[in-house]
């Protein structure tokens, strides 16, 4: 029975919509898996050595590679006046150990000893895939491991931001060694993230992305599936920090536009052995700049008691 009028150009919208699906998952997936990176410029890396001379402390270069042959990169910093105690440090998507000075300037004011790391697939550090926590965990246990071989503190600490922040709360399920750890906007699983992205571009909610773009968000984790053997359905932080007793202390600002503050309430809900720190008039990773007094003070009252 042939098909009417209405019937073909239904027909046809939904071919153009799938197809569209399809297409904008494989570019969705390919572009997530490979984030622009931000140089280290030499400029950049003098004027942090020259900082940390004004702060009384010294800094070295230091490298890892990892089984799969990627050869990530640090900077260890010392302070004159050790308390004895250390802090790895980790930084956002796009970003790279730069982003995560001003935190060691704080902490190193204190005496903490501070690690900070370029991610895979960031800054110059090795690797052809940033993958949200499935690789970069284990990376995390080898610094851990650096770290306490180099210096063996009496505690090491963790912070860190956004996909750092992310990436730290999947170590802490298999390596739970940190005495303690504070992460500011991390996300709750990958895909709640996704559905958050795809409601982003049109300043809609993550119902976009469960509903209208859904299969978007399908063809995007199946093409990191096949294409990549990377499941990232297993992504889930929220998971990580329901599994272990490390302490946990959440901050998220309470209009943050990237990741919305719900993803730290859910993994609040879930795991008893953390503390949340909604920050008033903070966006993403905005808290120090916010709240810089209140800041340190929960920060270091956390890491201390700890």
């Amino acid at each position: 029975m042939p098909l009417t009028r209405r019937s073909r150009y239904g027909l046809f919208a939904l071919i153009l919509y799938l197809t569209l699906c399809t297409i904008g998952g494989i570019f969705v997936a390919d572009g997530t898996l490979h984030p622009a990176r931000r140089p280290l410029t030499e400029d950049e890396g003098s004027a942090v050595r020259d900082s940390a001379r004004t702060l009384d402390a010294d800094l070295a270069d230091f490298s890892i590679t990892t089984p799969d042959g990627a050869i990530l990169k640090a900077w260890l910093i010392h302070p004159h006046h050790p308390n004895g105690d250390s802090v790895l440090l980790l930084h956002g998507l796009g970003d790279n150990r730069i982003g995560m000075t001003g935190y060691a300037q704080l902490l190193l004011a204190h005496g903490f000893t501070v690690l900070l790391p370029d991610a895979r697939a960031h800054g110059v550090s090795g690797g052809d895939l940033a993958t949200y926590g499935l690789l970069e965990r284990n990376d995390i246990h080898q610094w851990f491991d650096f770290l306490n071989t180099q210096d063996h503190p009496r505690c090491i600490f963790g912070f860190a931001e956004s996909m750092g922040a992310a990436q730290l709360l999947q170590s802490l399920d298999t390596h739970p060694h940190f005495c303690a750890v504070a992460v500011e906007s991390p996300f709750a699983t990958f895909r709640e993230i996704a559905y958050d992205r795809m409601g982003q571009p049109f300043h809609l909610g993550p119902w976009v992305g469960r509903t209208i773009l859904r299969p978007l968000v399908e063809v995007a984790l199946l093409r990191a599936r096949w294409k990549y053997n990377l499941n990232l359905r297993q992504i889930s932080p929220e998971d990580s920090a329901a599994a272990t007793n490390v302490p946990i202390l959440l901050i998220h600002g309470q209009v943050d536009s990237n990741i919305p503050v719900r993803h730290s309430r859910r993994i609040h809900a879930r795991a008893p052995n953390t503390q949340l720190w909604e920050v008033p008039a903070a966006d993403h990773c905005g808290a120090l700049s916010t709240a810089p007094q209140e800041f340190e003070h929960r920060l270091l009252t956390w890491f201390v008691p700890h």
